[in-house]
């Protein structure tokens, strides 16, 4: 996603904040937060999952307690499904069919527009295989 990012040209920052989201009686955070991607400009987080569901619930769950605890902080979990997605709409087709996880599986439509991922242009923005491996024009890794 970091090269996605660079290649439009959108500020970013990895897990430049911790959000408490749980305290002990005496006060002590004993779980937090740490959204993925900081996009300044757009003010939005980006947290990345992936198909392992146990994980998906995990992040779901404390995604709603961030909902709960910080209200105007805005946090786009964007899923593995939606990173095919966005493969496939950025002409990735191999790197799409690469990822893990099953294609079939019905996951709700999500807006890929919200981060500014819009077009492309004449030039081929680099992607990312599982592992962060960057494939190149000609397939070089």
């Amino acid at each position: 996603m970091a090269r996605i990012l660079d290649f439009y040209r959108i500020r970013w920052e990895y897990e430049p904040h911790t959000f408490p989201i749980l305290w002990n009686l005496d006060g002590t955070v004993v779980e937090s937060f740490s959204p993925d991607f900081w996009l300044p400009d757009l003010e939005l987080y980006l947290e990345m999952t992936t198909l392992r569901q146990k994980l998906v619930r995990k992040k779901n769950r404390k995604l709603r307690r961030i909902r709960e605890l910080y209200p105007d902080i805005r946090v786009k979990l964007f899923y593995a499904r939606d990173f095919r997605a966005l493969m496939l709409k950025l002409g990735r087709l191999a790197m799409a069919d690469a990822l893990s996880g099953t294609s079939g599986q019905v996951v709700p439509e999500r807006d890929l527009a919200a981060i500014a991922l819009i077009d492309t242009d004449d030039n081929d923005p680099p992607a990312l295989l599982d592992g962060g491996a960057i494939i190149e024009p000609g397939g070089r890794a």
